[in-house]
């Protein structure tokens, strides 16, 4: 793969709870560390969480770090798999809120899937960006100031965005190519 020394040095987290869909977090992560990088699986809770295929229970994942561990700090980028379950919860906890807008922040980038925009909403994050998403979030973006568009992969800065796990494809290329670009020019705002 052409990106393949492009993210030797990433710290990816990945932020997901219980419910969240298996395609959007294990393909993402598979892309990821065939391109060299360092991918933390980071949860509310230490063991494993569970994966869903739609409706249907899938595989579980080892988290590796807990959210009271994780420290925004330590990655150069946030991927946030979707799963309306796994999105309901994460937006109900304060420290999942804050972990993930703290990449915005920091202007560091962000790849988030399907469902996973309701975190997104209620950081503040998605006011005055344009983005995709499942179709029936797009009204909830609105709502929050975001500009939804249908489309199967967006890029808004440093912030990419994807609908469902057909979008994949397109939704790894973006990932990769902004993950290796933020790399090769730090936020601004890092120490």
């Amino acid at each position: 793969m052409a990106h393949s020394k492009d993210l030797k040095d990433v710290r990816v987290a990945v932020l997901a709870t219980e419910g969240f869909e298996q395609a959007e977090l294990v393909e993402p992560v598979k892309a990821l560390e065939n391109a060299g990088a360092t991918v933390t699986i980071v949860a509310p809770k230490s063991g494993k969480i569970q994966g869903f295929v739609h409706h249907d229970k899938g595989d579980k994942v080892k988290v590796d770090l807990t959210l009271d561990d994780a420290k925004p700090n330590d990655y150069d980028a946030l991927l946030m798999p979707g799963g309306a379950l796994n999105a309901d919860q994460l937006r109900a906890m304060p420290k999942a809120v804050a972990f993930a807008k703290s990449f915005f922040d920091a202007d560091k980038p962000v790849a988030a899937i399907c469902h996973a925009f309701w975190t997104l909403i209620e950081s503040g994050a998605v006011k005055g960006r344009t983005m995709t998403s499942w179709p029936s979030i797009q009204t909830d973006i609105k709502n929050a100031g975001g500009t939804w568009v249908d489309k199967e992969v967006n890029v808004d800065g440093r912030f990419i965005s994807s609908r469902k796990p057909d979008d994949i494809p397109a939704f790894n290329e973006q990932i990769l190519t902004i993950f290796a670009e933020a790399k090769r020019t730090p936020a601004l705002s890092r120490n």
